[in-house]
């Protein structure tokens, strides 16, 4: 039986995760509580196709975030961070400012894939989504494009795909190598998280493939031995 072009071709992002375009999120921040403490720092990687269809990185917005009003700083934090508030090199913006200029570029990325919305992938990934919609809620934004709730997170899909939940860890599992000089820095560890993603959900089968997903006992090996060859 002959197939068309079209019948062979990957499906679009918009069919991917029911209209959800995955955009991985890092957050550097003034201390663990999302309630009280500052958001420093934010990195998106809105995930691309190729032209095989498979998962990319597409590319990364960044901003550096001036300690908003009635937020808190650990300094603890900072010490692990190596973040220096206020320093004329960080080219520093105030929250609204710092949330546009990820979300402008996320809604585009939504608009080229046809997606309805963004959802957020991340590294224990409700840490940053909390800590996103602390801030969304102090500006009062009104045109957040990440889903209030649901993420992808990467923790599990590293865990399930190599035995590892340490990012660093995950990293080197994958083959992607980990600069711990580069670590926490939203940019890096957004850019590595997303590699990550793309790597793991490459090696899975397609939405609408005929693979079933493996049961235990079934060819759960084979599907590990996809993940380690990407």
């Amino acid at each position: 039986m002959s197939h068309s072009t079209a019948d062979c071709a990957s499906p679009p992002m918009a069919e991917r995760f029911r209209g959800y375009l995955p955009v991985v999120v890092d957050v550097e921040t003034g201390g663990f509580d999302w309630n009280k403490h500052a958001l420093l720092e934010i990195a998106a990687v809105p995930i691309d196709l190729d032209g095989e269809g498979r998962f990319v990185p597409g590319a990364t917005a960044h901003a550096h975030i001036a300690p908003a009003s009635g937020t808190l700083i650990d300094p603890k934090s900072l010490e692990v961070t190596g973040i220096k508030i206020g320093h004329p090199l960080r080219f520093e913006v105030d929250e609204r400012t710092g949330l546009d200029a990820i979300f402008v570029p996320v809604r585009a990325a939504a608009k080229k894939h046809d997606c309805q919305r963004a959802i957020l992938v991340g590294h224990n990934a409700h840490f940053d989504l909390n800590f996103l919609n602390a801030a969304v809620a102090r500006v009062q934004h009104k045109r957040n494009p990440f889903h209030p709730f649901s993420v992808f997170d990467t923790v599990t899909m590293a865990g399930l795909a190599y035995g590892q939940t340490v990012l660093a860890r995950a990293a080197m599992a994958a083959g992607i190598g980990w600069d711990p000089k580069e670590a926490h820095s939203a940019v890096y560890d957004a850019e590595q998280t997303a590699r990550l993603f793309c790597i793991i959900a490459n090696a899975w089968p397609q939405t609408g493939a005929t693979a079933s997903v493996a049961m235990p006992g079934d060819n759960t090996a084979a599907i590990g031995a996809m993940v380690g060859a990407g």
